[in-house]
């Protein structure tokens, strides 16, 4: 694609590899095929073809967006879809990055629209404020009708009850030590997620790693990656890199894991969001080099379930930023799989659920009618319940879908003699009449051969 930007705008490096994205687009047009909001509007701006078109001519004028620019750049999901099937390989996340801090710095939002962005990220990001909070909402829940909209619908996601544990700074191997890894504990993960992250630490130690948690490492700096707070997301990513580092240095260090896919694409990504900067380029890639999905770690240690376990017909939900932003598709199979789950894929499994890290919070109504969708696609299924590697995914599901769903470190660690998982709590274990009408025959599973032409694996 031929760019218009001046040699002075491509000056500046940020820009010169937004640039270079620009240049690269073939316009073959497989991407809208794949992309939920352009199959949800038809609308040629809700495509990623289009939206680099608008990046273009918003980057090529160097003034303000206007706002029918930023509403179409704001409904892209970051979902990645159009990067696997993209036929040049586009680097479509390095370009809508970029675009999102632009607007960031040369757009005034409305009031209402800066009021609900701080707050839900501000909250988000901020583990002990989002815990306080949790506890406000639960004493005033009542009163949510009083709020504006924005404020309303962002109020109705915070959860009864926040966890109130968190990791231990480090908990020993069982058995043999084969590795020293740090489990990274995120941020609202740590608040009303903890169950995932005590199951994964407890599957990791059973495998022989010691696992250490490092308190400084919290907010991977995603959120505000996606929402253009460019300074924001680099100091997240600096704290963590530090911490790590600091653990690498003390004792050694074999892997990252992360077990919240959405956090897990970024940490990998950490070399070119501080691209700018050389020695926290140089920092972040060692760090980096060790960062790992738990699904991906406990495939490499080859898990090994107990026996009995029953044969649950469960849904698999690939998170995009797992599926898409990581490649990675066959692992969380194989180990779900191996516990004798009786594993069913889900129509259109390609596409986004509409959680998008804080997507579902400030694009209520896009998220809405993708979560409607896959909720379809899943109860088109006989699966009594949902697995995903990605704690957004699974309330947005379980929002829209009204099946039990958990994260495949809570299934794992059932599977390997932990506790079952308090979401089976109401599921029968001997009996599998589907549980819902199935409104269509399901799918057979994807041959290999079709998972790959979907990560390029």
């Amino acid at each position: 694609m031929h760019s218009r930007l001046t040699d002075q705008q491509i000056a500046d490096p940020p820009t010169a590899r937004a640039d270079a994205v620009i240049r690269a687009c073939v316009r073959h047009g497989f991407c809208p095929q794949t992309c939920p909001t352009y199959l949800l509007t038809g609308n040629e701006n809700e495509s990623p073809r289009g939206r680099i078109d608008l990046v273009h001519d918003m980057l090529a004028s160097n003034e303000a967006p206007n706002a029918s620019t930023v509403a179409h750049l704001d409904s892209c999901l970051s979902c990645l879809g159009c990067e696997t099937t993209c036929a040049a390989r586009l680097d479509y996340r390095t370009l809508i990055d970029h675009a999102r801090v632009y607007i960031e710095t040369h757009y005034r939002r409305p009031w209402r629209q800066r009021l609900q962005r701080k707050l839900a990220i501000g909250l988000l990001t901020r583990p002990a404020a989002l815990r306080a909070v949790c506890a406000a909402a639960r004493l005033t829940r009542g009163m949510h009708r009083w709020l504006p909209a924005e404020l309303r619908h962002l109020a109705s996601f915070l959860p009864v009850r926040a966890d109130s544990g968190r990791l231990p700074r480090s908990a020993s191997a069982q058995g043999p030590v084969r590795a020293r890894v740090v489990l990274h504990a995120g941020c609202v993960q740590q608040v009303v997620g903890a169950r995932i992250n005590d199951a994964g630490a407890r599957v990791l130690t059973r495998l022989g790693c010691e696992v250490v948690a490092p308190r400084a490492a919290a907010c991977c700096g995603a959120l505000d990656l996606h929402t253009g707070r460019a300074a924001h997301a680099s100091a997240h990513a600096k704290a963590c890199i530090a911490a790590w580092e600091a653990e690498l240095d003390r004792r050694g260090l074999d892997h990252v894991v992360i077990t919240a896919a959405g956090c897990g694409t970024t940490i990998k990504d950490y070399p070119r969001l501080l691209a700018d900067e050389p020695e926290w380029a140089r920092r972040a890639a060692r760090v980096s080099a060790l960062a790992c999905d738990f699904s991906e770690l406990v495939a490499r240690l080859e898990f090994k379930p107990a026996p009995g376990l029953p044969a649950l017909p469960l849904a698999y939900h690939d998170a995009c930023s797992l599926r898409h932003g990581q490649g990675i598709t066959a692992p969380p199979r194989r180990l779900l799989k191996a516990c004798g789950f009786d594993l069913v894929e889900i129509p259109e499994g390609h596409l986004c659920c509409g959680s998008a890290g804080s997507y579902n919070l400030l694009q209520p109504d896009m998220a809405a009618r993708l979560g409607a969708r896959k909720a379809a696609a899943i109860r088109s299924t006989p699966a009594v319940a949902v697995a995903s590697g990605n704690l957004g995914c699974m309330v947005q599901i379980e929002r829209h879908g009204g099946l039990p769903v958990l994260h495949i470190a809570e299934l794992l660690d059932w599977a390997g003699g932990g506790p079952r998982p308090e979401a089976l709590s109401n599921v029968a274990m001997d009996d599998w009449p589907p549980r819902h009408p199935v409104t269509k025959s399901p799918p057979p599973p994807p041959s290999d051969e079709e998972i790959n032409f979907w990560t390029y694996e």
